[in-house]
């Protein structure tokens, strides 16, 4: 699969072409591939650790990505929730705010 489109890694590429390849060749082309998983699946594990480790720019795209792979808002809102007692109250709050915005926007898409 290739990685889905980013205007983030983009901008990086001129000055960091390895970095944008390898997250093409082996985050996209070698990990999300892989079949012991569903990507379904690999969503909810990333959007956990995203959380936990506070990556807010990462978070915002995986949200989106977990949509596309089959999560719905209530699944990862509850995803969040969960994490408040494991990861911390900040990051949850960080990150109930993060995924509300990618329900906005993908609510203005339409």
């Amino acid at each position: 699969m290739a990685a889905p489109p980013s205007t983030r890694r983009d901008r990086i590429n001129p000055d960091f072409p390895k970095l944008v390849s390898m997250t093409h060749e082996y985050v996209y082309g070698d990990l999300w591939e892989r079949p012991e998983l569903s990507k379904r699946d690999r969503s909810v594990v990333t959007i956990a650790a995203l959380v936990a480790l506070g990556w807010q720019d990462q978070l915002n795209s995986h949200i989106g990505r977990g949509l596309a792979n089959g999560l719905s808002r209530e699944e990862i809102a509850e995803i969040i929730t969960h994490l408040s007692m494991y990861a911390g109250w900040p990051a949850a709050m960080t990150a109930s705010h993060v995924a509300v915005d990618v329900f906005e926007a993908a609510d203005k898409k339409g």
